[in-house]
């Protein structure tokens, strides 16, 4: 029998130790991730009293195989659509924490001397907060409903985007070994056109292609589909120049969009839990406990720079973005930890053979603690925002609470702005779209040509011609005015027309230089001016089957595009189907009746027959909300009931909400204010206590305060007896405070002149 190959032996020593530990680290409820980094030292080469590694290689090649599935699992969940439902909160505080915490780890780096790639990766490496251990925290501490949870949600699926940006300027800057700017900005661009042509035509391609082999996909070959799609796509990205964990991360991310998202990641699950733990113990097989011991220093100085910066940077994101303050704090406390994105950016440096041996212990070392700080820093968050809010000027608090109040008031986006975001988006994508077709003519196509056929003006003017009919439909669809059937509402606004006709003339003119740098690639100057001025005559002939064809194109892609949430939908009403019930939209607005009531409290199922099966509130999602769940203003409710029932609920609602309407509109007018009345000898209510006086029924208000005898009397009892010259302070309605006053000084005036 043939020895056994070391690469067996290993990997049974991996798993073994890391089975060991994690039983150990779960029964003592710490996080998994913990378990793997120290079962990787105990199998290392820096700890002798068990047995080691001995190919070394071939576990880093496995590691690299777990960290491509690791990306690939996260796209899965990350789904670009869910990014665009985060809003501007989450954005705002991630992109803040991220810049904060790189500048900050490369400050430390250079203060410590440091070289400028070994300190630029340790910004990096802080940057990134745990996913892993706040879900973990969350769910251990009860703190998974709570408001701000939805948040730091948010905010770590716009860090995980940022980090793969990290990534790739990291990677950029490491290559080229300098600062530049233009090239950054350079790697920046070639990231965002790459990140939105594979995404289209991903979005494009793959459910189709999944969809027409539906009834061959078994289990089996659903794993092994998406799994080759990952390793071509990780293939692809390395090929233009980026990391594999993009490519991973990429084609993660349009999986995400399809039916089958949910079914391919719980197959991927047992596959990226096995090489994910093969990762994080080879990242544990590097830790050094002698290096540990000579940077102890600088390991405490970056715990505290993480947690205190992280803290502030969070907090002032979220306060930025216009959170309230307890929301705010609670953030701040929640992020303060680093994890498996630190270990990835340490990895990426150490593989490309850039950074010192040194960032690797010390990433290890700060995860480590941090991530044992982390369910402690949660239990702060309230008391500190509570000693907080007792230090702060009140001025300072009511301050900050109008920002918040005044910031979510402006940003409900209206008609104007929609549709600009529209046109940028769409603008975006069809340049983006054109120029990666004529990029692969260009430099791809004709050469292939030219070489197989011969280099002839004949095989140019083909192709030429070729790639002008593939991108007719996209450079007719910048020709014509975006979104016509809106343009008339919007046309009505006389302050809009000029940006409307700026707007169509940009887009035209992008049009025109995008025709031109398809001929340029091709013909002379000369010959592809006048071959573009023959192409937009023959665009406008053949408008509308150009137009068709677009339409059928962009049609494909938004089936595609929203294939999952139709199917969502449909597999409810197929369920629903045979009670002859639906669902239905509802949006709950200022004056609906029962606002901030529980679902127990507003009894809709015994009142009208309907359920409701799921609140969107803002960027929080609640499926099959409980009986104790509120009610909110802005809440989307989806409702499920049959025709007869709906229509009631909805009829019924409506009137109260008219009823409600007009009850503040009246209140409106009757406005509240603090007032003052003397009470004098002859008036009415001296010398009786103040129930007696029948000044609340008067008033519509309550005496708040008494000045007498020199004296202030705050909040009155009942029984208190009024003495003339007594000063009465009462908060109600302004007519009838103003009656009673006039009242009394008219009854004065009567006794004084008789």
């Amino acid at each position: 029998m043939d020895k056994l190959p070391h690469l067996i032996t290993d990997l049974g020593l991996i798993l073994g130790a890391a089975a060991i530990v994690t039983i150990i680290f779960r029964w003592l409820k710490q996080p998994i991730v913990l378990g793997y980094l120290i079962a990787g030292f105990l199998v290392g080469q820096n700890f002798k009293l068990f047995p080691s590694i001995y190919d070394a290689e071939s576990i880093n090649v496995w590691a690299t195989i777990g960290v491509i599935f690791l990306l690939f699992g996260l796209g899965l969940e990350f789904s670009f659509k869910k990014l665009l439902r985060i809003g501007g909160s989450a954005s705002i505080t991630a992109i803040i924490e991220v810049s904060s915490m790189v500048c900050i780890g490369y400050v430390i780096g250079t203060i410590m001397g440091w070289s400028k790639i070994d300190s630029l990766f340790l910004g990096g490496i802080i940057s990134i907060s745990s996913t892993i251990i706040i879900i973990r925290a969350f769910e251990e501490s009860g703190l998974k409903g709570k408001k701000f949870a939805g948040l730091v949600i948010g905010i770590l699926v716009v860090e995980d985007l940022l980090a793969i940006l990290l990534m790739v300027l990291l990677t950029t800057i490491s290559v080229s070994n300098q600062f530049s700017g233009t090239d950054m900005l350079l790697s920046i661009v070639k990231l965002l056109f790459f990140l939105i042509l594979w995404f289209v035509l991903g979005i494009f391609f793959i459910p189709t292609l999944l969809r027409w082999s539906k009834k061959l996909m078994t289990e089996e070959m659903l794993l092994i589909t998406s799994l080759a799609l990952c390793v071509m796509m990780v293939w692809l990205a390395s090929a233009v120049g980026f990391s594999p964990a993009l490519g991973a991360f990429i084609m993660g991310s349009i999986l995400a969009e399809t039916v089958y998202a949910e079914k391919i990641n719980q197959l991927l699950n047992p596959v990226k839990n096995l090489f994910g733990a093969v990762f994080f113990v080879s990242v544990g097989m590097l830790f050094n406990p002698s290096m540990v011991l000579d940077y102890a220093f600088p390991i405490v100085i970056i715990i505290f720079a993480v947690v205190i910066g992280k803290i502030v940077a969070n907090t002032f994101g979220a306060l930025i973005s216009a959170q309230p303050l307890k929301v705010s704090i609670q953030t701040g406390f929640s992020l303060a930890q680093i994890g498996e994105f630190s270990f990835i950016i340490a990895t990426l440096g150490y593989s490309l053979k850039v950074t010192s041996e040194f960032l690797y212990p010390i990433a290890v070392a700060v995860s480590a603690i941090t991530a044992f700080t982390t369910p402690y820093l949660l239990k702060t968050a309230d008391p500190f925002y509570n000693w907080l809010n007792k230090v702060l000027p009140d001025n300072w608090i009511k301050s900050l609470n109008r920002y918040s109040n005044r910031s979510q008031k402006q940003g409900i986006t209206n008609e104007w702005q929609a549709y600009i975001r529209s046109w940028f988006i769409q603008t975006i994508i069809l340049t983006v779209f054109i120029t990666a077709i004529v990029i692969l003519s260009s430099y791809y196509i004709l050469p292939f040509t030219r070489t197989k056929l011969g280099d002839n003006t004949w095989i140019t003017i083909v192709v030429a011609i070729g790639t002008a009919i593939i991108i007719a439909p996209f450079i007719w669809s910048l020709i014509i005015p975006y979104k016509r059937d809106k343009l008339q509402e919007i046309l009505k606004k006389q302050r809009f027309k000029g940006s409307i006709y700026l707007l169509h003339f940009l887009k035209i003119v992008v049009a025109i230089f995008l025709v031109g740098f398809l001929l340029d690639s091709f013909f002379s100057t000369q010959i592809a001016l006048l071959i573009t001025i023959l192409m937009f005559i023959t665009l406008i002939l053949l408008s509308k089957k150009v137009q068709l064809l677009y339409t059928r194109i962009k049609g494909q892609f938004l089936i595609n595009y929203n294939a999952r949430e139709e199917a969502e939908k449909e597999d409810l009403q197929s369920e629903l189907a045979p009670w002859d019930a639906h669902i239905t939209n509802f949006q709950i607005e200022a004056h609906c009746p029962g606002v901030g009531k529980t679902l127990q409290e507003l009894a809709w199922r015994e009142t009208f027959g309907i359920n409701v099966a799921r609140i969107l509130r803002g960027n929080k999602i609640i499926n099959a909300p409980s009986r104790y769940e509120r009610i909110f203003p802005t809440d989307k409710l989806s409702i499920i009931g049959t025709d007869e029932q709906l229509m009631n609920f909805n009829q019924i609602m409506a009137n109260n909400a008219a009823q409600v309407k007009e009850t503040i509109e009246a209140d409106k007018k009757n406005e509240i204010i603090l007032g003052q009345i003397t009470v004098t000898a002859n008036s009415s209510i001296v010398n009786q206590n103040i129930r007696q006086s029948g000044i609340r029924e008067k008033t519509h208000g309550i005496i708040v305060g008494i000045e007498t005898n020199g004296q202030r009397i705050i909040n009155p009892e009942s029984t208190y007896i009024m003495k003339e010259g007594d000063i009465l302070w009462i908060v109600g309605d302004k007519l009838r405070i103003a009656a009673l006053k006039k009242s009394i000084e008219e009854t004065n005036e009567i006794a004084n002149a008789v």
